[in-house]
């Protein structure tokens, strides 16, 4: 069995998800020559799973790197797992295929490994992210998920997306699309933030039943640069428990953190640009947290988010409003 299969978990359709990814969401302070150069340095240390989206606007800068290491022979495509997100403004049916097909362009790609539907909220279509009145508020659009499901199930079939999957669902969310009439594919997987502050039990328990990945961002806490984190939380990585486990194992509290997932069945994202920190975070297959330890960890949720958008908050399907 190849290193990657064996660091990797079975989807519900029967290709395999590297259980450690990259994330690539940056604040705008972060210079887009600087993800072009963490991916190719995340490539040389082994992370074959690398997580995008249309909306972080650097897919031009990774599809560069991914062509550079093919070209130098570091990696074929097919030992890599790429996935990008539809974004809100493309939700209606005829329009989904245009936001995956933009990403292939940009990333000079023919095929992503899986196609999320980023957040559970249609906006305006349009040239901006965010649409919004004259009186600075969204503006959002009427669209059926299950008819946008619809048209990510058709790129599936076009060979465009391996897997299909969804982001920020909570559990009434992921019902309606399971529960849609004539559903031809599950979603794979429900990407949400989780780590030891919000460890989504409940969601993880829901998804597991249901034969769904539950893929972990924020895994590490925050960066308060990011337009949409709170900024008064606690630092997750200061945590006085965390520190102990972490010091015990003679481990960072990264990997810790990022080990928690891991045994927990979770996929984990993790986005750092810093080389050394790069090399740590992908050190977690090579020790274990003992029983107790899961147990001390499990016992620092407190259902604290360090993503929320006030701006988007009042809207029917904002999906943070209920627990899971």
């Amino acid at each position: 069995m190849s290193q990657t299969r064996l660091f990797s978990l079975k989807m519900n359709d029967g290709f395999f998800m590297p259980m450690l990814g990259l994330g690539t969401s940056a604040p705008p302070q972060v210079a887009k020559s600087e993800v072009e150069k963490a991916i190719k340095r995340a490539i040389d240390v082994g992370y074959r799973h690398i997580d995008s989206a249309y909306m972080y606007q650097n897919e031009e800068e990774i599809g560069r790197a991914i062509q550079m290491k093919i070209a130098d022979g570091t990696v074929k495509r097919g030992d890599l797992f790429y996935t990008t997100k539809l974004w809100s403004t493309f939700f209606r049916p005829q329009l989904v295929q245009t936001c995956l097909e933009s990403s292939l362009r940009k990333l000079q790609l023919s095929y992503v490994d899986l196609y999320l539907i980023h957040f559970p909220i249609a906006m305006k279509p349009g040239e901006d992210f965010f649409p919004k009145d004259t009186h600075g508020n969204i503006i959002f659009d009427t669209v059926d998920l299950c008819t946008t499901w619809e048209a990510l199930e058709k790129c599936k079939d076009a060979g465009l997306a391996k897997s299909i999957g969804v982001s920020n669902f909570n559990c009434k969310q992921l019902e309606m699309i399971l529960n849609k009439p004539g559903l031809k594919y599950k979603p794979v997987c429900n990407q949400v933030e989780c780590h030891p502050y919000l460890n989504q039990s409940k969601l993880l328990e829901f998804c597991k039943s249901k034969d769904i990945l539950l893929v972990a961002y924020a895994t590490l806490g925050s960066d308060l640069r990011k337009k949409w984190v709170k900024k008064d939380n606690p630092v997750l990585l200061q945590d006085p428990v965390l520190n102990a486990i972490a010091e015990k194992h003679r481990r960072t509290p990264a990997q810790v953190t990022l080990r928690y997932q891991l045994q927990r069945g979770v996929a984990a994202l993790a986005k750092s640009f810093n080389e050394k920190r790069l090399k740590e975070n992908f050190q977690v297959f090579e020790f274990q947290l003992t029983p107790e330890d899961m147990q001390s960890l499990d016992g620092l949720n407190r259902n604290m988010r360090y993503f929320e958008e006030d701006s988007l908050s009042h809207h029917p399907n904002y999906p943070f409003h209920v627990e899971y």
